[in-house]
Order: C-alpha cells, then sequence, then structure tokens
C-alpha cells in the first residue's frame, strides 16, 4: 500500500524521474492508500533536463513532463507486500509508477523496470505488455 506523501520512481520514458503521491483516485477503502493496479495523482519532483537543442530529432525525443507538473499515475510496485490467490506474498525494493493522462494512456512508450503480474488483472494490460519482466 502506498500512502499519501509518498514518493515513487518514475520507470516510464515520459521525463519525469521521481514524484510524490497527493492523491489516490476512487479507493472506497484503505483511508487513502493505493495498492499495485491504482491510479493516483503525483506531483513530479524530479525530471530530466530539457535540452536546448533546436534539431529535428531533438523535437522528436522532447521530455514530455517537467518539475512541478500534476499529472496521473498508476501504482505499478509497492514496498508493501501483496498476497497473490495462491497464498504468496509478492513486495518490491522500491514504490514505482508510470504515467498516464486523463483518458489512461501511457504517456511514455517505454517502460525501463520490472512491474507487478497484478495490473493485468486490473485493466492495465498494455503496461504489463511494454515492460521488460513481469513479477
Amino acid at each position: 500500500m502506498l500512502g499519501l506523501k509518498a514518493t515513487m520512481a518514475i520507470i516510464d520514458n515520459s521525463g519525469a524521474l521521481v514524484a510524490e503521491c497527493v492523491n489516490v483516485l476512487k479507493v472506497k477503502t484503505g483511508h487513502g492508500m493505493a495498492r499495485i493496479g491504482d491510479e493516483i495523482v503525483v506531483v513530479i519532483k524530479r525530471a530530466r533536463p530539457i535540452s536546448t537543442a533546436t534539431t529535428a530529432s531533438a523535437a522528436s525525443n522532447a521530455q514530455k513532463v517537467r518539475r512541478g507538473d500534476v499529472r496521473r499515475a498508476v501504482v505499478v510496485r509497492t514496498k508493501y507486500p501483496t498476497r497473490r490467490p495462491d497464498g504468496r506474498y509478492v513486495r518490491f525494493d522500491d514504490n514505482a509508477a508510470v504515467l498516464v493522462n486523463s483518458k489512461k494512456e501511457m504517456i511514455g512508450n517505454r517502460i525501463g523496470g520490472v512491474v507487478a503480474a497484478e495490473l493485468r488483472s486490473r485493466g492495465w494490460g498494455k503496461i504489463v505488455s511494454l515492460a521488460p519482466k513481469v513479477v
């Protein structure tokens, strides 16, 4: 579970590196705690620097987010253990998320880390299909 004011890594190529959770969306229970697959609102705390080159290739690789932006994200890893139906628990070394827009489409087009398998059952199959490894 991930609470408010929790910082997390952003593992897509949208340009954000670290974000802080400020709201958990559509969670009826848990007192504002987010689990894997929940949609949250984040503030970007650290982002990749925006290059000043004006070439055509640099324009296509322009960063999509900046420091201080308020965006939506999907939680893909949590330190808090998650119980699987077979009785096992899975937990990760860090909290991580992937940025999405208001239409639930990913902002980045690549994912640079491991994601949890629970995302597929929570309706985020696109994130699972782009991830290099699913645990």
